[in-house]
C-alpha cells in the first residue's frame, strides 16, 4: 500500500485519550495525517477500532487501548500499549471527558467527583505513568547530543477559563487542568517537554447537538448522562461568537496540532482558547 501519511510528525508516537469519536477522533486523524503513529482510546471498542481502521486504511499506523481513563490502572496500560507497540512516546493528548451539568445547590457529590476524576485525576495518572520513560529518554538523548522535544497537550474549556453557570464541577476541573499544565511545563522543561492546554469554546459534537426531540444521552461507566443543548440556547450561544458559529471538530483538532509540531518547540505553559473569538 502506498503511504499517504507523511509530514511534520513523521515517526512520532502519539497517545490520544477519548479518540474513538468527536474531537478526539479528529485529533488522532490529524496527527496521523502528519505521520504520527497513534494509540487510540475509547470507552467502547467499536469506535476505537473504527478509528484505528480508518488510519490504517490510509497507510498510517494505530492501535487501540480500550477502557475508561478513570480506571486506576489505565495510565499504566495506555503507556505500556505505546511502548509495546511503537517503542516510544512523543506526544500525549489528554482529551477524554464529558460534562454532567447542574446548578450548585442540586449538584451531587457523584457529579462533582466524576468531573474531577475524568478531567484532572486521569490526565495526572497518564502523565505520571509516562514520566519514567520521558526522564530516561531525555537523559539518553542529552548524553548523545540528540535532544528531542516532546509534547503534552491537555484539553481544557472556556468554562475553565471564564466559568459557566451550571458547570461548577466541569469549570473547576478544567481550571485545574490548566494549573496542572503550568506546573508540568516547569517540571518537565528540563526534559524538553512542551506542556500546553487548549481551551475549547462551543465545538459542535454529539455533546453539543441540538435537542430536537427529547433528551439525548450517553452511557458513561453505567451512568446515563443527558447530552445536547436546547436549540434556543445553542442559537443564543452562537450569536455571541464573533465568527458567528460553533467550531467543527476538525478546527478543534487544528488547535491541538499547533502545539504538537516543531514550530511550537519554544512555547510551553500556555492556555490557547479555541472559541471563535468569544470571550
Amino acid at each position: 500500500m502506498t503511504r499517504t501519511f507523511e509530514g511534520k510528525l513523521e515517526g512520532k508516537v502519539a497517545l490520544v485519550s477519548g479518540s474513538g469519536r468527536g474531537i478526539g477522533r479528529e485529533i488522532a486523524l490529524k496527527l496521523a495525517s502528519e505521520g504520527a503513529r497513534i494509540v487510540i482510546n475509547d470507552l467502547d471498542a467499536a469506535p476505537a477500532e473504527q478509528t484505528v481502521a480508518d488510519i490504517m486504511a490510509r497507510g498510517g499506523q494505530a492501535v487501540a487501548c480500550i477502557g475508561s481513563v478513570t480506571d486506576t490502572d489505565f495510565g499504566e496500560r495506555f503507556v505500556k500499549t505505546a511502548l509495546d507497540s511503537f517503542g516510544g512516546i512523543d506526544i500525549i493528548v489528554n482529551n477524554a471527558g464529558y460534562t454532567w451539568d447542574n446548578v450548585l445547590q442540586k449538584m451531587s457529590d457523584e457529579q462533582w467527583d466524576a468531573m474531577l476524576a475524568v478531567h484532572m485525576t486521569a490526565p495526572f495518572r497518564i502523565l505520571r505513568a509516562a514520566s519514567g520513560f520521558i526522564r530516561e529518554a531525555a537523559k539518553r538523548e542529552a548524553e548523545a547530543g540528540t535532544p528531542v522535544h516532546r509534547k503534552v497537550v491537555n484539553i481544557s474549556s472556556t468554562s475553565g477559563v471564564y466559568g459557566n453557570a451550571g458547570q461548577a464541577n466541569y469549570a473547576a476541573a478544567k481550571a485545574g487542568i490548566n494549573g496542572l499544565t503550568k506546573a508540568m511545563a516547569k517540571e518537565w522543561g528540563r526534559y524538553k517537554v512542551n506542556v500546553n492546554s487548549v481551551a475549547f469554546g462551543l465545538i459542535m459534537t454529539r455533546l453539543t447537538q441540538p435537542l430536537t426531540a427529547g433528551e439525548a444521552s450517553v452511557d458513561i461507566g453505567g451512568r446515563t448522562i443527558a447530552v445536547g443543548v436546547q436549540p434556543e440556547r445553542l442559537k443564543a450561544a452562537e450569536s455571541t461568537i464573533p465568527l458567528g458559529r460553533g467550531g467543527t471538530p476538525e478546527e478543534a483538532a487544528g488547535a491541538v496540532y499547533m502545539f504538537c509540531i516543531p514550530e511550537s518547540n519554544y512555547v510551553s505553559g500556555q492556555v490557547l482558547v479555541c472559541g471563535g473569538g468569544r470571550p
